[in-house]
């Protein structure tokens, strides 16, 4: 079977000024639970941050999934400080083609509207489109999660449509899926956008 993106999708490790994104680990627990403790982030009914007690069947899950290939999962280090924030993931990797959707992230409350995200999502979209030769990276998010829908909006992708009745959350309610997209023809304007709103003061690039 042909390896997927020619064999150039491994485990690697993607470091910014702001963001350091390293392959989940086992190791990582105890720091990820406090990342999610830092705003209580299962709470949100309309994410899917894992509670503390499920943090390590959350690991083991990404890691199996990578082990399928359908998933290259990373924890989000602040860059200052060393310290794990969060976890992102290349998912839904589609080799035949060329596409692959950045998601399952999430950030601790104290990191959030900084500069770590607009880093972690160019080292990202560069290692996608320059490396792996995507030819479209998908964002997905709930269509009541405005806080990340603006974020990805923020990022130039473009709104594709949405699923309507998409998931069953764990409350019992349905989400509509936002599905959002960056298509390599567009990727050098955003990637030039990304790295000048990395330059700005935090107050203009938040505006």
């Amino acid at each position: 079977m042909t390896e997927p993106f020619g064999g150039k999708l491994k485990p690697v490790t993607l470091a910014g000024q702001h963001a350091h994104l390293a392959p989940l680990s086992p190791d990582d627990l105890d720091e990820l639970i406090g990342a999610a403790e830092d705003g209580s982030l299962w709470q949100l009914w309309y994410t899917s941050v894992p509670e503390p007690s499920r943090m390590e069947n959350e690991i083991g899950r990404r890691l199996a999934l990578q082990q399928q290939g359908s998933m290259l999962p990373f924890t989000v280090r602040e860059a200052a400080s060393k310290r794990i924030v969060g976890m992102t993931t290349y998912m839904n990797i589609d080799p035949a083609n060329l596409r692959l959707e950045i998601g399952s992230t999430w950030y601790g409350q104290s990191v959030q509207r900084t500069a770590l995200n607009t880093c972690a999502k160019l080292l990202l979209l560069e290692h996608a489109f320059d490396r792996l030769e995507c030819i479209a990276v998908e964002f997905r998010t709930h269509f009541f999660n405005r806080q990340s829908r603006i974020a990805i909006e923020r990022l130039g992708a473009k709104l594709d449509g949405i699923l309507r009745n998409h998931q069953v959350m764990k409350d019992g309610t349905l989400r509509d899926t936002c599905v959002y997209s960056i298509i390599r023809s567009e990727w050098p304007a955003v990637r030039a956008n990304l790295r000048w709103l990395l330059n700005q003061p935090r107050e203009q690039e938040l505006k």
